[in-house]
């Protein structure tokens, strides 16, 4: 009986350790989540860090940025604040310099910032230009600067994953969406053309859609949504997490939805 039991305690002890081994599937990996001060930014930069990544978070709202730096470093991991505007041309070479000085060459790039542009949501037709070209500046020229800024290193060490996260108004129209739409449409068709351009060098490029979610940005959008309908960003990130884990698995180029990942792993 006591032979069984010391046997029992050695099985839970090896299962326990190989759990968390199994857990920290990115130990080591250096990565890069714009928008990362709140909602499915905060929750992907902690997620990542559970995992083993080194974090840099980029956002403009350096408060609340910092919180969410403090509370990873205080669960164990590593994250790095870098307050900056992705839609900054300017600020472009400094994040990706600043990111690479905290922790290494990026390994992981996540573009999530976004904006809605203007709230409430506007027709077309009474959207001001300089609405659309403030959109565009930071779901799309932003992260293509930045990828430029940062995909050239990876292909040079032969490794690296570029996340943008996507929109179901990428692919569907609705009324008064159509600012917010059309850069995310875009931002997609900006992924496949990295991914066709960057196929061969062991660089990836995937576009996530990541579904309707319990956020800020939504409830600035449909403010008379039901919380209990959507999902919630930490359950979100966990699978995206999962897929960046098992990235040599994924389509190069692909665009993915969240719904359809399955659990995380």
């Amino acid at each position: 009986m006591l032979v069984s039991t010391r046997e029992d305690a050695m099985s839970n002890k090896e299962n326990g350790t190989a759990g968390k081994r199994e857990e920290r599937t990115l130990e080591g990996k250096a990565a890069l989540v714009t928008g990362a001060s709140r909602g499915l930014g905060a929750a992907l930069a902690k997620e990542l860090a559970r995992r083993g990544a080194k974090v840099v978070l980029v956002a403009r709202g350096e408060d609340e940025l910092r919180a969410v730096a403090a509370a990873i470093t205080a669960s164990g991991g590593e994250a790095h604040a870098l307050p900056a505007d992705v839609g900054d041309k300017d600020a472009t070479y400094a994040i990706a310099g600043a990111a690479a000085a905290l922790v290494g060459p990026i390994d992981i790039l996540v573009h999530n910032a976004s904006t809605l542009g203007p709230t409430p949501l506007r027709l077309l037709l009474d959207t001001e230009c300089e609405d659309l070209g403030r959109t565009l500046e930071v779901n799309v020229v932003g992260p293509f600067r930045l990828t430029k800024a940062v995909a050239g290193g990876m292909a040079l060490r032969g490794s690296g994953l570029i996340v943008h996260i996507s929109s179901d108004a990428a692919t569907n129209t609705y009324p008064r969406w159509g600012v917010y739409a059309v850069s995310k449409a875009a931002l997609d068709h900006l992924s496949r053309s990295w991914a066709v351009e960057l196929e061969g060098t062991g660089v990836r490029v995937v576009s996530i859609d990541p579904g309707e979610m319990n956020t800020k940005m939504h409830a600035d959008a449909i403010p008379d949504a039901d919380p209990a309908t959507l999902a919630d960003p930490a359950e979100v990130a966990a699978k995206i997490a999962g897929l960046v884990a098992r990235a040599d698995g994924v389509s190069n180029g692909a665009r993915l939805e969240v719904s359809g990942l399955g659990g995380a792993s």
